[in-house]
């Protein structure tokens, strides 16, 4: 018997059905890895299958780890979470189990980067106007002259609040648009893609400078108990008349009856949210019947490269375990996130 037949192989549950096309993405990113392939017996497994398969395994991938299969997992090390946002999934008995619990940031850069430029865009030139035009079967063109009938995205200012995987991913489109863009940032000092680099990089405390001088801000930070209500009514007062605000993030980073008011005054030109306070959005929300708001049902984040690149994270991250080395996306108590 040789050395390879004796390694004992690190056991990864993925929680979902082999057969899924989902599931494929994980299965593929191991056997394309020689490396991997010889050390880890990759297990999929839904419900009372993965239950079973749970004492065995020293790693989890999941969307959500439900107690039952967390008591069950006996001999577990690390979960790694295929979603990049947290909030909810981090019980106290999961964070009282001292386990490596990562996230799969960078997931939803590209996608929800365009999905924010494609706001931006349907506002700059009036789309919103000439689809309600469309549906009436009306040869219509927005009010007033030539010059303020449309705008550009050219030449204005982006700000982006929390310049993370999403924020890096944005700022390319955005400068491939000739904006200029601020960011805040927790850590300034920290960044994903060094040379991805936004005109100036504030501190959080700096925010009220980056809503005074942007013309487009996109809420990108993680919610935490720190960023509920970050953009309540004083800080939206703050926001540089004319702007318009998207949230791509979480509903209660923004106080949405603020919110409300500040685009019935017209402090603000407009609004693109794809996420609220309450999902789904009541139907008593006067955000559908405003004429300068963009609503999605939190769909930014769709993507049909989702789990192959949830699965190019986790395998990263598996070759830094199998090594011994420092994981990235760890999940830090202190932060939330």
């Amino acid at each position: 018997m040789n050395s390879q037949e004796n390694m004992i192989k690190t056991t990864v549950l993925v929680l979902m059905a082999k057969e899924d096309a989902d599931a494929q993405a994980f299965r593929e990113a191991i056997e394309a890895d020689p490396k991997l392939r010889e050390r880890v017996e990759l297990r999929f497994g839904k419900e009372e299958d993965a239950m079973r398969q749970a004492p065995e395994a020293e790693i989890v991938v999941c969307g959500a780890l439900p107690p039952a299969l967390l008591e069950a997992a006996t001999q577990l090390r690390w979960v790694s979470f295929y979603s990049a946002g947290l909030d909810g999934k981090i019980t106290p008995e999961l964070a009282a189990r001292n386990l490596k619990l990562t996230n799969a940031s960078g997931v939803h850069g590209p996608n929800i980067a365009e999905h924010v430029m494609a706001f931006m865009l349907m506002f700059t030139r009036r789309m919103p106007f000439h689809l309600r035009a469309q549906v009436e079967g009306k040869w219509d063109r927005p009010p007033g002259s030539r010059s303020i009938g449309a705008d550009e995205l050219t030449g204005k200012t982006l700000g982006i609040v929390g310049l993370g995987r999403i924020g890096e991913a944005l700022t390319i489109r955005a400068k491939a648009f000739g904006m200029r863009v601020v960011a805040t940032k927790r850590d300034p000092g920290k960044r994903y893609e060094a040379d991805i680099v936004p005109d100036a990089l504030y501190p959080q405390t700096e925010l009220p400078q980056l809503l005074a001088e942007s013309d487009h801000v996109c809420v990108a930070v993680p919610y935490t108990s720190d960023t509920h209500h970050l953009l309540d009514a004083p800080m939206l007062a703050h926001i540089k008349p004319g702007a318009y605000l998207y949230n791509i993030a979480r509903g209660k980073i923004i106080d949405e009856t603020a919110l409300i008011a500040a685009l019935q005054s017209g402090a603000l030109a407009g609004a693109g949210l794809d996420v609220f306070e309450i999902e789904p959005l009541p139907a008593d929300s006067p955000l559908w019947q405003m004429e300068n708001v963009i609503i999605t049902p939190h769909t930014s984040g769709i993507t049909p490269y989702y789990f192959a690149r949830a699965a190019a994270i986790f395998a990263d991250n598996l070759h830094r375990y199998l090594d011994n080395e420092l994981l990235h996306n760890l999940y830090d108590p202190q932060r939330g996130y």
